[in-house]
């Protein structure tokens, strides 16, 4: 059974979209790619332990198991040497993608205090949006009462497939995504 919000994305937002944007062909409406979730951990230059934990975490929440990323040169003011673990990373696609989007949606953000929207300005020139997420706790996946947990920040970026700046806001919008006014 396909996702709800890739059913809500076939029957309402393709028709909007051609309305809106007068696009004639329903494969010309700009489409969700994938989503990249990724999480940054400088301290586990230090403590390996902490890298495994944020990745246990970011597979938690996605259902997907993460990559590590290494660093890719040295850094000697961060102790920082060339291939060193230093975060993790996971591509979301096709129905994990808008079950993520879903969940975020629908249950993360909201739990946000003082949640007032997400920035109308993260778009870059290809129409994909970034968001920054200070702490994974909003997750409900996440076990915030355990004593080794740590607060850790994470990166999620959409990347759209066809469309421009407006399209891809527009499309993200009718999706739910709850922008700031």
């Amino acid at each position: 059974m396909a996702p709800r919000l890739l059913e809500k994305y076939r029957k309402e937002v393709v028709v909007e979209m051609q309305k809106k944007f007068g696009i004639d062909n329903i494969m010309a409406v700009p489409r969700l790619e994938k989503i990249v979730v990724n999480m940054g951990v400088g301290e586990a230059i230090g403590d390996i332990k902490i890298l495994e934990r944020a990745a246990q975490d970011l597979a938690m929440i996605t259902g997907q198991k993460s990559a590590i990323t290494r660093s890719k040169k040295a850094i000697s003011n961060f102790k920082l040497r060339e291939n060193l673990p230093v975060g993790c990373k996971i591509t979301l696609r096709r129905y994990r993608m808008y079950e993520f989007l879903d969940r975020l949606l629908s249950v993360s953000l909201p739990r946000i205090r003082d949640f007032n929207g997400v920035s109308k300005k993260a778009f870059d020139r290809m129409g994909n949006y970034s968001l920054g997420i200070t702490d994974q706790g909003i997750f409900p996946e996440i076990d915030a009462g355990a004593r080794d947990h740590r607060t850790q920040g994470m990166d999620i970026t959409f990347v759209f497939k066809g469309g421009n700046k407006e399209q891809t806001f527009e499309l993200l919008r009718l999706l739910g995504m709850p922008f700031s006014k």
